[in-house]
């Protein structure tokens, strides 16, 4: 068992750290139905952004629990950490790695800065190239090896190569405009390699009007390798060994192996080591499936609304600001309340595939016990059993 540590930055080491685990015991003897009520209490615990409505009435917690942990916030120093994330520093100092998820939505004015060099140029010259490659297939210009359209698209990847992607198209088919724009266009998804979900994913597709997008930034994922050689096999079976570079396109930064495999360099995205994989859905990843199947619009709007809450969690104050939020509110379940799981539940069809996306982010960013410095801690956040579903 581990002893409680001091090192600096822990949790158990802030200064407010004693009154907040004072305070959760008198909160734990209390009712939720005593909470609500408090009507001042719950009209005090919502926030807003831009159309979005947070109301955490319903949490344990009152204007003085937030008060507490407001202070713990600033103890902890998170809007400096958050400043240092979007400013291109590492956070990853066993991989010596910034996050720089953010700078994926950037608007090409902007500047991040990783290692010295301001990557937000490299981030629009492949956005350019997945607007004209989408643009291209979507009119029909690009042609099939036997010269058919393509009207099918079946994105092979896995983990957050696979969850994100999924999510956000999933849920962007119920939309109108996106419904329009998809109308003669199929989109699939493959990441199991169990030969029923290749069947399901090529089941009614015909190989002359298919494209087939590998998402491996390595190209050594080897589910994704197993179902892309599948899919390979299924092209070339009935077109023949030349017709992979009409019909398979990457996302990728190991260009050698892709043009191994058959497919042409100009068919192939690249990403770059300070993309997390379950951060990618504004990488290539997420963008190039968003833009085939609905448009390049669609996917400006998309990295658009990211870009949006980037804004939003640097710049709100804190009873406002809506990620930070969530997040005061997971510490303060988990490590004083001692609440070891979370139900998900989206009432949304559409956002069906929610839950198993925010799983994989949440779960890979919150499931550490060990400090930056290397210190374990003892008031990690436990491991828990995501409940999913809809209503």
């Amino acid at each position: 068992m581990c002893e409680p540590t001091t090192e600096p930055g822990l949790l158990s080491s802030a200064a407010a750290f004693p009154a907040l685990k004072a305070h959760a015991e008198e909160i734990k003897a209390q009712h939720l139905r005593e909470l609500m009520a408090d009507e001042a209490r719950c009209a005090s615990l919502v926030a807003e952004h831009n159309g979005i409505t947070m109301d955490f009435s319903r949490q344990k917690v009152t204007p003085d629990t937030m008060g507490l942990l407001t202070t713990l916030f600033e103890q902890q120093g998170v809007a400096n950490k958050l400043a240092a994330v979007q400013g291109g520093e590492v956070m990853n100092p066993t991989e010596g790695r910034s996050v720089l998820h953010t700078a994926l939505r950037c608007s090409p004015d902007q500047t991040i800065l990783a290692g010295g060099k301001n990557v937000v140029p490299d981030v629009h010259e492949v956005l350019g190239r997945v607007q004209v490659f989408s643009e291209r297939v979507r009119s029909g210009e690009w042609k099939g090896a036997t010269g058919k359209s393509i009207s099918s698209f079946v994105i092979i990847g896995i983990g957050g190569s696979y969850l994100g992607p999924e999510f956000v198209c999933e849920a962007l088919r119920f939309d109108k405009d996106c419904a329009a724009k998809a109308a003669g266009f199929t989109l699939r998804f493959l990441a199991n390699v169990d030969p029923v979900d290749v069947a399901k994913a090529l089941e009614g597709l015909d190989p002359e009007t298919t494209l087939a997008v590998v998402c491996s930034k390595t190209f050594t994922t080897a589910e994704t390798i197993l179902n892309a050689k599948t899919v390979r096999q299924w092209v070339t079976s009935a077109l023949g060994d030349d017709a992979v570079s009409k019909h398979m396109a990457a996302i990728s930064t190991n260009l050698t192996a892709t043009k191994e495999f058959g497919i042409d360099d100009g068919s192939v995205f690249g990403f770059w080591d300070w993309v997390g994989g379950r951060y990618s859905v504004t990488s290539a990843i997420g963008v190039l499936p968003i833009a085939l199947q609905f448009g390049y619009e669609a996917a400006e709007q998309f990295l658009a609304g990211a870009r949006d809450i980037d804004q939003h969690v640097i710049s709100a104050p804190l009873a406002q600001n809506i990620p930070c939020l969530l997040g005061l509110l997971a510490v303060w379940n988990v490590s004083f309340l001692d609440i070891a799981n979370r139900a998900v539940l989206p009432y949304s069809q559409a956002l069906s595939r929610f839950p198993a996306h925010i799983q994989q982010v949440d779960m890979e960013s919150n499931g550490k016990r060990v400090s930056s410095a290397g210190a374990v801690s003892c008031f990690r956040r436990r491991r828990r059993a995501t409940a999913t579903g809809t209503g």
